[in-house]
């Protein structure tokens, strides 16, 4: 006899303000499931969770769970009135003799039970909610968003957590390697509706694509059949007014049904601004050491950053990541060491915090009052790369709607604040970019489209995420700060971060130890062309990116030719579309980028010699 479902909900009609969240919505949660529920932001993913969870009331339909089904729900904002600690909080509903649980999670999450949530930080509390649920172990939990605000080593901690439960959990997140790695099906809201289909999130893009290629076949053929039916009610209704007044009606209900259709929601027009060409060298860092409160951020840190280097920043919460960017940006000053700055820099900075944004303006206010936008002697337009355009305007193509416009920053989701700043950084030029945490809110079109961006942007992009994924699309070099001052260079982003680094731990012969600050020795298997060993001439970073670039190299010329083996289909484009262009895309960008390595490499082999 088949068990019930965990959780059914049954034809669900929602609607705020006047337009419809969800309508006829019906779908079931079965025991062991893993859903990744996925859409764009605004779609309605958080409301769905939040119907799930019992905590919103629809306004048609049921929502049924069998008795004694425990099912848990991550609040994104906790209420902690009336609890001394966020441990007190987390841990209310667990038995006498179960706080090990907690401690547990604590852990792993690097969560302090014991902090004031009167002085606790968003993030604090998003973690304290993560922990009162996965400390609770629920028999379906409903996670929105559990990796914002998480470093690395809490998400792998968390991965690895889900990985072996036997609850079952649906899961939004914007994390393409977390989804890939725990999700069976996927559950994507668009437009209002709900699909399943049985497979992770690994096969989501390509169902997403091919259902919307049908659906734009569909629309095409509807269309040419209207302008066919408009043309005979033109032509020949005249003398056959009483026979056909039937297919006239048809005719008018085609109409109908293609005005009801209702448009997909499309991309930002999100545009880079890029200003004159700064300088070769962009930064040169001499020796930085950092301190604060006995704690040693850096210690003899020597980097040199070059016009067009992607440089990702990693390492867990607290490590300083950003603090030695502001070094680097000259915002807060070493305790020892230096940093040049090169010529013509143009700086724009994403800020993780949303600090740049007063929570009570409104958004026209937002980008009408800084002083990097405002037009002279206009209230209602504002500079966009030299150009002024209608705020409402320029708000429409970052997705927000007119009624938006009058509404307090505060207001908005965490997808739509990002979106906000972005279309402030946007409005610049630049040729250096900081990002700091800018994945955490965006939905996963916005990130295709920002990665794509950073890869024809001919700038110099500095960058903090805990995103594996979108790491290892952008990064061209990785700095992993490790604790008690270490910040060490890896060429390539995440992915070659974690394989260099396993191999340099692997045991070797004994050897004298490398200094500190060191790159990694080069695989065994060495490439072509074949590092000079370092020579005066070269700075540390340019020595450590001359033993790296071979590397670099010989992974660019194993990923073309997977490429040329996929493109030697000669069906792949008619069977594919989607495939095709996606791995033409990627041939190109592969090729650029290795063009772009042996030359630098030649440059370094001759600056080395001379």
């Amino acid at each position: 006899m088949a068990r019930a479902p965990l959780l059914q909900l049954t034809d669900i009609s929602l609607t705020f303000g006047g337009d419809p969240v969800f309508d006829g919505l019906s779908l079931a949660v079965q025991q062991g499931d893993r859903v990744a529920l996925v859409g764009r932001n605004g779609s309605g993913k958080s409301t769905l969770m939040k119907v799930m969870a019992g905590l919103v009331e629809p306004d048609r339909g049921t929502r049924a769970v069998p008795p004694a089904t425990s099912v848990g729900y991550m609040e994104q904002d906790p209420d902690f009135s009336g609890f001394a600690t966020l441990g007190e909080w987390a841990a209310q509903n667990l038995d006498m003799g179960e706080e090990y649980k907690l401690d547990v999670v604590a852990e792993g999450l690097k969560f302090d039970p014991h902090r004031d949530p009167a002085t606790a930080s968003g993030g604090e509390r998003r973690r304290a909610a993560l922990a009162r649920l996965m400390a609770e172990a629920p028999e379906l939990m409903l996670l929105d968003e559990p990796t914002n605000h998480l470093d690395i080593e809490a998400i792998a901690w968390l991965e690895a957590e889900l990985r072996q439960t036997r609850a079952a959990f649906v899961l939004i997140s914007h994390d393409r390697a977390f989804l890939k790695a725990l999700t069976r099906a996927t559950l994507w809201i668009d437009r209002g509706a709900v699909r399943r289909q049985e497979t992770g999130f690994e096969g989501f893009e390509a169902w997403r694509d091919k259902t919307w290629e049908d659906e734009d076949m569909a629309r095409h053929k509807l269309d040419r059949k209207i302008k066919s039916e408009a043309r005979w009610a033109v032509e020949g209704i005249s003398a056959r007014r009483k026979r056909n007044q039937g297919r006239v009606r048809a005719l008018q209900d085609l109409r109908a049904e293609r005005a009801n259709q209702i448009r997909r929601q499309g991309t930002a027009a999100m545009a880079l601004g890029e200003g004159p060409t700064s300088g070769k060298k962009v930064i040169e860092a001499f020796g930085l050491s950092k301190e604060y409160a006995g704690k040693r951020i850096v210690s003899g840190f020597d980097l040199t950053v070059m016009r067009g280097d992607r440089i990702a920043f990693v390492g867990p919460n607290g490590v300083g990541k950003t603090t030695l960017i502001k070094m680097l940006l000259g915002e807060i000053e070493p305790d020892e060491g230096s940093v040049k700055h090169g010529t013509n820099l143009e700086i724009a900075v994403f800020d993780q915090a949303r600090a740049r944004l007063d929570p009570e303006a409104t958004l026209w206010d937002s980008l009408t009052n800084d002083p990097l936008m405002a037009v002279s002697g206009s209230s209602d337009q504002v500079m966009v790369r030299g150009i002024p355009k209608h705020v409402v305007g320029y708000l429409k193509e970052f997705l927000f709607d007119e009624g938006q416009a009058r509404a307090p920053v505060k207001s908005l989701s965490g997808g739509e604040k990002a979106r906000l700043l972005l279309a402030r950084i946007m409005a610049q030029t630049s040729n250096v970019l900081v990002l700091d945490e800018p994945t955490n809110d965006l939905d996963i079109e916005t990130l295709d489209l920002l990665q794509d961006l950073l890869g024809d942007y001919d700038g110099t992009v500095l960058l903090v995420s805990h995103d594996r994924d979108f790491l290892d699309r952008v990064a061209s070099t990785t700095i992993a700060m490790e604790g008690d001052g270490r910040a060490t260079l890896y060429a390539g982003g995440w992915s070659d971060y974690q394989s260099q680094r396993k191999f340099n731990e692997t045991p070797a012969p004994a050897q004298a130890p490398a200094p500190r600050g060191s790159a990694p020795s080069p695989t065994p298997s060495a490439p072509k062309p074949k590092p000079a060993a370092p020579k005066p001439g070269l700075s540390f970073t340019e020595k450590h990116r001359l033993e790296e670039l071979p590397k670099v190299i010989d992974r660019l010329t194993a990923e073309i030719a997977k490429l040329e083996e996929l493109l030697a289909d000669p069906e792949l484009f008619t069977r594919e579309p989607v495939k095709f262009r996606k791995a033409t895309e990627a041939m190109a960008e592969r090729q650029a980028a290795l063009d772009a390595a042996e030359t630098e490499w030649l440059e370094l082999e001759e600056k080395a010699g001379a």
